[in-house]
């Protein structure tokens, strides 16, 4: 009982901050903030209370390679969006994901080669995502918005910690990273502010990545080694929080290392 409550509990307050955060600062802010381990880092919390660390060591590698899939879904999105409407885009973004775990799937993965592949992902998209100008002001949401996007999130992480032992711990990560809250956010973002707007977003997705990979990093190392749970995700979320400013400030072009393209 007590982890259900964390459930319904944890995930809607983290979405909630998120939306919040992209209303303020603009969808690539939002965006920044959807890569972090939102819903994969409490699932993945989760999966250790109810099936213990090995299990979560294991799911830990199947949710970095997971977010390769991310990526795939973002580059589709943003390469449709340029000529499709978002009732188009939305299934088209599902599809690769789907498509893309499929294939992750097949191979059995490390956390070596997870790593470098996602790193790959994120620096590959990251780079083939079209330049826009800037996104106009996206209008004011509509009341059930809000409640709409922490709905769908909490009910995403509760079927899917349910899921997790038949699915399997590899299967399990790889689905875990799945962009439900993206896709609704690109769809709503896409509708109102047209390309410029959602190709920001799944940009800011992409390079927020970057901290969704260092927390996985941390967790797959210390889980299973011994180590405490608590201060091993206490770690890794500091890594996440750390990667995160460090991609935002690139973003801004504040880094003299990072490539321009790259940019917001």
């Amino acid at each position: 009982m007590t982890i259900f409550l964390f459930k319904l509990i944890l995930t809607p307050f983290f979405i909630g901050m998120v939306t919040l955060a992209g209303r303020r600062w603009g969808p690539g802010v939002s965006g920044m903030l959807m890569g972090l381990p939102l819903t994969s880092g409490p699932i993945s919390m989760f999966l250790v209370l109810q099936y213990g660390e090995p299990f979560a060591a294991r799911a830990a590698v199947g949710n970095m390679a997971g977010m390769a899939s991310c990526c795939v879904f973002c580059l589709t999105y943003g390469l449709a969006a340029r000529k499709w409407p978002w009732t188009v885009c939305v299934p088209c973004g599902f599809l690769a994901f789907v498509a893309s775990t499929a294939l992750l799937n097949r191979f059995a993965w490390t956390l070596a080669s997870a790593s470098l592949l996602v790193l790959a992902a994120i620096l590959g998209v990251a780079w083939a995502l079209p330049r826009q100008k800037a996104a106009p002001r996206l209008p004011a949401p509509s009341r059930w918005d809000l409640p709409a996007r922490m709905i769908v999130a909490t009910a995403f992480v509760v079927a899917l910690t349910a899921l997790a032992q038949s699915l399997g711990p590899q299967l399990s990560g790889l689905i875990s990273p799945f962009p439900v809250y993206g896709l609704v956010l690109a769809g709503f973002t896409q509708r109102h502010g047209g390309p410029a707007a959602v190709i920001g977003l799944v940009r800011g997705i992409v390079l927020g990545s970057l901290a969704f990979l260092a927390f996985f990093l941390v967790a797959g190392l210390g889980l299973g080694n011994a180590a405490p749970a608590v201060g091993v995700y206490l770690a890794a979320s500091l890594a996440s929080a750390g990667t995160s400013w460090l991609a935002f400030l690139a973003t801004r072009n504040r880094l003299p290392f990072w490539p321009a393209r790259f940019g917001a």
